[in-house]
């Protein structure tokens, strides 16, 4: 009889499997509600995504957002006035890349200096690379509050649509798919700083700011 119970006592008890199962569905349950009902912040997901991987599946992070934005960031660095013609960051969606309108352009002009090309060309190296093929451009092109009226720019939308359609083309001839991209136009309605004061004083500084074409990276 001794050796029976002992038997017994050496075997294992996995009742609380079912109850750790249950417990794991119903989470499971939980975030597939969340995230039918909310608006799903890429960034922050790939977040929890990589410390999940690593924590619990013991697996290497694996960020391909962080890892774009920060060879993207590297580029422009390494490049010779590059902070001055260019920034990254990231939004909801991916990675956010602005281009200084005036770096890219002449004022009130869509045709894009020789001396931005040679950065394009890096960044582009970036983008083209096996592991982001299944990531979307959006090109969007934005202008201070100035009113522009010339006869080949009707208006700040005409600028900003013209400059973000010459960008999509220089990257498109340095190697990048046109497939992936897709073209916007926001004029001065989409500023990152304020353009002026409360009381309508012109602020230059982010006026220059808002002059840019943003090129934004995201999965498709």
């Amino acid at each position: 009889m001794s050796l029976f119970q002992n038997k017994r006592s050496n075997e294992v008890d996995a009742s609380w499997m079912e109850t750790y199962g249950d417990m794991v569905t119903l989470l499971l349950c939980f975030f597939i509600m969340l995230a039918s009902i909310s608006k799903i912040d890429t960034v922050l997901f790939e977040k929890v995504q990589s410390g999940m991987t690593k924590e619990i599946g013991k697996q290497p992070p694996q960020r391909p957002i962080e890892s774009m934005r920060k060879e993207l960031a590297d580029v422009v660095t390494a490049f010779q006035g590059g902070d001055e013609a260019a920034d990254v960051g990231t939004d909801e969606r991916g990675v956010v890349l602005n281009l200084d309108s005036g770096a890219m352009f002449a004022p009130g002009s869509a045709d894009i200096k020789p001396g931005m090309v040679p950065l394009m060309k890096e960044l582009v190296g970036t983008l083209a690379q096996p592991r982001f093929e299944n990531y979307r451009l959006e090109i969007q092109g934005h202008t201070d509050n100035v009113p522009v009226k010339t006869a080949t720019f009707a208006s700040n939308f005409d600028l900003s649509s013209a400059r973000a359609l010459a960008t999509m083309r220089a990257l498109v001839s340095l190697g990048l798919s046109e497939s992936k991209m897709i073209v916007a136009a926001y004029g001065q309605f989409s500023p990152r700083v304020p353009n002026t004061l409360e009381d309508g004083t012109p602020l230059p500084a982010n006026q220059a700011l808002n002059r840019r074409v943003a090129i934004h990276v995201y999965p498709r």
